[in-house]
This record gives structure tokens, C-alpha cells and sequence, in this order.
């Protein structure tokens, strides 16, 4: 299975992110979209598990969890906009996926993988590229993670 990992779209989907996005199995946004247009638009692409981020706002908005624990392709994850807000309790949990600082971030901690996809629109820090992730899961319940810079 691929899964595409972007975040802070900020109501931009890019051109050369959605090219990246085509093929994969889905879509984890890890909030931020700013727009529930850019929700449909990726939609179209794959299926996808979002959560709100703090920019996004109103009745659409309401309807995205502050936090998702998912398991796809034999891999749990916990997704959430800010690191501040993963709980405590990660039992069972193979990915932490979040966003908000809009600089990607991959590191291994005590066995689990923490990653930040950066943003795939509005990277940081200024004349940063933008970033996302792919997640590739084996069937013998492994994965990998590869950083696409945009």
C-alpha cells in the first residue's frame, strides 16, 4: 500500500503535489487544509483521512477530528495537527503523523516513527521547497518512509 502524507495545504493544492498524489492508495492530511474545497480536490485523487488543524474553521471543519488513530495496510497510526496534542497513551501505535510546523521531521522514537510531512504549499522556513511523504507498507506488516520534496 502507498500512502501520501501532506499537511498545511493552507486552500492550495499545488500542481506538482497532486501529480505526486496520483497512483496512491490514500491520502493522510494532517490538517490545515483552510478550505474544504482542497478536501474534495484530493478526494477525487485517493481517499482520505483528515484531521482539523488550527487555521481550519467553520461548519465543514467541524466535521474533521482533532485527532485519528487508523490502521491502513497492517500499520496503526495517530494522526494529529500539533505534536502538543498526541496523547500520551501510543500503545499499539506503528506512525505519529502531524503537522503545523510546516518543516518536515522523521525520527524514530522509542520504535515508532514520528513524522511531520512539512507543507506541501507554504514550506518554512522561507525559500524552504515544499515537502511530503510516501509510506509504503509490506505485506509482512513493514513499511518505509520516503521524504518527496516538491
Amino acid at each position: 500500500m502507498r500512502i501520501a502524507v501532506i499537511s498545511d495545504t493552507h486552500g492550495r493544492l499545488r500542481a506538482e503535489t497532486a501529480e505526486q498524489l496520483k497512483g496512491m492508495d490514500c491520502i493522510i492530511h494532517a490538517g490545515d487544509l483552510d478550505d474544504p474545497g482542497i478536501f474534495q480536490e484530493l478526494d477525487r485523487i485517493a481517499p482520505v483521512y483528515g484531521v482539523r488543524g488550527n487555521n481550519d474553521w467553520g461548519g465543514w471543519a467541524q466535521e474533521l477530528p482533532r485527532l485519528m488513530r487508523i490502521d491502513l495496510g497492517g500499520i496503526a497510526f495517530c494522526i494529529t495537527h500539533k505534536r502538543a496534542d498526541v496523547p500520551r497513551n501510543l500503545t499499539g501505535v506503528d506512525v505519529v503523523i502531524c503537522g503545523h510546523t510546516h518543516q518536515y521531521a522523521e525520527e524514530w522514537i522509542q520504535g515508532r516513527l514520528w513524522l511531520n510531512p512539512g507543507s506541501c504549499s507554504f514550506p518554512r522556513p522561507y525559500r524552504a521547497m515544499p515537502t511530503m511523504a510516501v509510506l509504503s507498507t509490506e505485506a509482512d506488516g513493514t513499511f518505509s518512509v520516503r521524504k518527496v520534496t516538491l
